[in-house]
């Protein structure tokens, strides 16, 4: 969503923008002369693009909002729970917590009391899961497939209509005949009187009432749209109860016949037996119209399916788009009952990735807020419609949305109202608006990020400083900085600034940013080590503001640094991985792919760094790129054993390893066996057989990044069985082929015979050596006084504020020294910008202890929305929820 909604604004209010056909033009040897531009032309080169208004719900208070979620989800009826947990889907989004989100959507389909939010739910599941086929393969192939969001069979879904028609048979008026005769053109349809007069009331009074037809033997039907084939197949009906095989043109007529007639059970087989005939997605087209125009559920319900199976790719069909879009109210109950707000939450987030400015995702948003019946909803849609409006310029119209989600209570659509008042030219006005935000409620980073954008000098900085403050997670503030001190020929500092937010968060616009600093210095090494680590994590990556090609920028710079050979780059690697540089060692292995090399195991080796760097959608890429290059079966059967255990399918990986074994005994095949056996349970009577398969994947051959990972992993195993002297060479043997993180393994054998000295000591050499080292300042805190500690632990949060474990020690420190406000006070510092279980449960645990039971029984409820499962968190909200008054 960050990369769909760049603002337009920066092309309004920065620098004149770079022509990066320039870039591609320069002779070789002769990059640097764009580096010795006018100023002009280097400020547009490290233009900073201000962020975006997101269409994301961002209450104000979401502990609050998730606790109130959780009480309704408590108290509430089993049929309001996929609205409330489509509501937590919202929240989680808006926090970028995509596990968290994903389990919510989960929820709200498992807890669909109808079909119409099963579909909806098992549609977006299944849109959200695409690109996963190739994991419902490798299922398959270990005898396990699931069907979780398969096709429903719609028709099993709705009740049987079984109207019995009850009249008074007139005896005086009837004419006594049993048949009668139903004239179409020139044919007579012979029909049992009493059985159509069964049909429907209207029936029953025409045949057997006071109307002239009951006296008739012959009733011309001839004007009612019916032709005798129809007729007749009624008649059939009107006997067995059941339509035969007819054909689409036939049932059409019956079903609008049923209609005009009032006969429930004849309309309702005709519909059952329409939506059976629904197989493709021309199928839907040609008869939703139909469904939504003859009130057919069934029908309607069938052609929705087709659709919502086929997302995204639907969208791109204007006929299935104008269904969507022109449905008025009843036809939108007709074809998905009450969840109309969850099927336009779905087409809208998709039209949204396809193209939010189109107006198609303009149209889907306006049925959204027409769907909004609570405030919540109400709030997300209006935002979302806001944030599409401003990026079609529809400045009107984009400033009422976002008031309406204002005055509804989401705070966060000042941004937007700011944002178009700078537009109409009102800049001071944008200020003021964020200004009375700040002095209104509890203050939020993004409340000075957005307040920034209209101030200027110091007080800009001075909000910037603030947000970061606040929010240390917006990367906003710290690419303004870098750039402006860049500008100002700080390159240290620059650098220094970009560095603090790519140390916890690799973010594509920030390696960028650096990649053109490096560009200006002329230091075109490091410039190529960034344009390559962003081709790893996003292969079709397009810089300056979309104009350029990253890999064409790459091609270009490649040409200024001296070439290494395939030796070269091993030994490079090997330096980067010892100092723990996992940019660099992205890069480099990104390097050795264009080489002869054996391409499976340096994609493999490329989603261990891309898994330590938290990107697990590029981590699983890159594991298929190794599965589709592996140069032998058993390789390849140790790629798909990895997908299998990273996607949660434990028992699956691990039939892969013995499978791969079975074939040829190999390093990886052990290492991977070994890893997820470790990983399946806690029962310490598998360690022996971890150790022995760790050993056996050490006797095989394998390089030294690898084995070194091993020997670490070997020596966490033998410390947890108490083997201290064997952990101990483990660690240093892997140590001696430059695996700089057993250091911390050799820390905690020390530690534990009580060599305090010694393993402080080794984590200071693990810190000296690592690149990226707040895990080891962290660790290294445990084994020190509690000043060196508290000096440890704010060198954590400096280096990655998103570490919650420093947070927690601080508040428990405070707490033991009676400061209790103090305590909660950094502990809701932490938790306004991470959602965190940890935190919050600590943090009950202190409104506890000093009787706030309210505030305790909220984080208790907000903490169980992170995971309903946790068993300390249940026992404390058990214990809390019994002191409410």
């Amino acid at each position: 969503m960050r990369n769909i909604f760049q603002s337009d604004s920066c092309k309004e209010t920065q620098l004149h923008a770079l022509n990066p056909q320039s870039w591609l033009q320069v002779e070789r040897g002769k990059l640097s002369k764009v580096a010795s531009h006018a100023s002009s032309s280097i400020e547009s080169l490290i233009k900073v693009v201000e962020p975006a208004v997101l269409p994301l719900y961002k209450p104000i208070d979401y502990v609050e909002v998730l606790a109130q979620i959780h009480e309704e989800l408590e108290t509430g009826s089993l049929s309001e729970r996929s609205n409330l947990y489509l509501l937590q889907f919202q929240v989680f989004r808006g926090l970028g917590e995509s596990k968290l989100l994903q389990r919510s959507l989960h929820s709200a389909w498992q807890n669909a009391t109808t079909v119409y939010e099963e579909l909806v739910f098992g549609a977006w599941l299944k849109y959200e899961k695409q690109g996963e086929e190739l994991i419902s393969d490798l299922l398959a192939s270990c005898g396990k497939c699931s069907q979780e969001f398969g096709r429903i069979d719609i028709a099993s879904r709705f009740p049987i209509q079984t109207v019995e028609v009850v009249g008074t048979y007139n005896s005086n008026l009837s004419s006594g005949s049993a048949t009668v005769f139903f004239q179409i053109g020139r044919e007579k349809i012979s029909c049992d009187r009493q059985k159509i007069a069964s049909l429907s009331i209207p029936f029953h009074t025409m045949l057997n009432g006071c109307f002239t037809e009951s006296l008739l033997e012959v009733i011309d039907l001839s004007e009612n749209g019916i032709s005798p084939n129809s007729m007749r197949a009624v008649s059939d009906f009107s006997y067995t109860g059941q339509l035969c095989d007819l054909s689409l043109d036939v049932l059409l007529e019956i079903l609008m016949f049923a209609n005009k007639f009032c006969c429930e059970k004849l309309k309702d087989a005709c519909d059952r037996k329409l939506a059976s005939m629904v197989s493709s997605r021309q199928d839907a087209i040609e008869l939703m119209d139909c469904a939504l125009e003859e009130n057919s559920p069934v029908l309607a319900v069938s052609c929705l399916q087709v659709f919502l199976r086929e997302l995204p790719e639907c969208l791109n069909d204007e006929l299935v788009v104008k269904i969507f879009s022109n449905a008025t109210k009843q036809q939108r109950l007709i074809m998905v009952g009450q969840a109309s707000f969850s099927l336009y939450c779905l087409l809208s987030e998709v039209a949204m990735s396809i193209d939010p400015r189109s107006d198609v995702t303009a149209c889907f948003l306006e049925k959204l807020v027409e769907s909004a019946t609570t405030d919540r909803q109400k709030q997300i849609a209006y935002h979302q419609l806001g944030c599409v409006r401003l990026l079609r310029k529809e400045y009107s119209e984009a400033e009422c949305h976002f008031n309406a989600a204002f005055t509804t209570g989401h705070v966060y659509s000042v941004a937007g109202l700011a944002r178009v008042a700078r537009f109409k030219g009102n800049k001071r006005q944008s200020y003021e608006k964020l200004s009375s935000v700040i002095s209104s409620y509890q203050p939020l980073g993004w409340m000075y990020q957005e307040r920034s954008l209209y101030a200027d000098g110091d007080s800009r900085w001075e909000d910037l400083d603030k947000a970061t403050e606040l929010d240390p997670t917006l990367i906003y503030p710290y690419m303004y900085r870098a750039a402006s001190l860049m500008r100002k020929d700080d390159v240290k500092l620059a650098l220094a600034e970009i560095n603090r937010v790519l140390g916890f968060k690799l973010a594509l616009e920030c390696l960028e940013l650096r990649f053109c600093f490096y560009l200006l210095l002329e230091d075109y090494k490091s410039a190529l080590c960034d344009v390559q680590a962003i081709l790893t994590l996003s292969p079709e990556y397009r810089m300056f503001e979309g104009r350029v090609a990253a890999s064409q920028l790459r091609t270009l710079v490649r040409e200024h640094v001296e070439q290494w050979t395939t030796a070269d780059c091993w030994l490079q690697l090997y330096d980067r991985w010892s100092s723990v540089d996992d940019i660099g060692s992205l890069s480099v292995i990104y390097q050795m792919l264009e080489s002869d090399a054996a391409k499976g195991v340096l994609y493999f080796r490329q989603s261990l760094l891309l898994l330590r760097l938290n990107c697990p959608e590029a981590a699983m890429r890159s594991l298929q790129l190794a599965r589709q290059h592996a140069g032998s079966e058993h390789e390849r059967l140790v790629y798909e054993g990895w997908i299998l255990y990273d996607t949660g399918h434990c028992e699956e990986g691990l039939r892969k390893a013995e499978e791969s074994i079975a074939l040829q005994r190999s390093f990886e095949a052990f290492f991977l066996k070994a890893y997820a056996l470790a990983d399946s349970g806690p029962d310490p009577s598998c360690s022996a057989t971890v150790v022995s398969l760790l050993q056996e994947a050490l006797q095989c051959p394998s390089d030294r990044l690898r084995k070194g990972q091993a020997l670490n992993n070997l020596g966490s195993v033998y410390v947890d069985c108490g083997k201290l002297e064997l952990a101990a060479d483990c660690y240093i043997s892997a140590l001696k082929i430059r695996h700089t993180r057993a250091h911390q393994g050799l820390a905690r054998v020390h530690f534990l015979k009580n060599e305090r000295n010694a393993a402080y000591e080794e984590m200071t050499k693990l810190i000296e050596k690592a690149r990226n080292n707040a895990s080891a300042y962290e660790k290294r805190s445990e084994y020190c006084d509690r000043d060196l500690s508290k000096e440890d632990l704010q060198m954590v949060t400096q280096l990655d504020p998103l570490r919650v474990y420093p947070y927690r020690y601080r508040a428990a420190v405070l707490m033991d020294s009676h400061k209790e406000k103090e305590a909660i006070a950094e502990l809701t510092r932490a938790i306004a910008f991470k959602a965190d279980l940890h935190l919050l449960h600590l943090r009950a645990a202190f409104h506890e202890h000093i009787g706030d039971v309210s505030s305790a029984l909220r984080d208790c409820r907000a903490a169980l929305s992170l995971d309903p499962n946790h068993q300390e968190m249940l026992e404390l909200h058990r214990r809390v929820y019994s002191q409410e008054p």
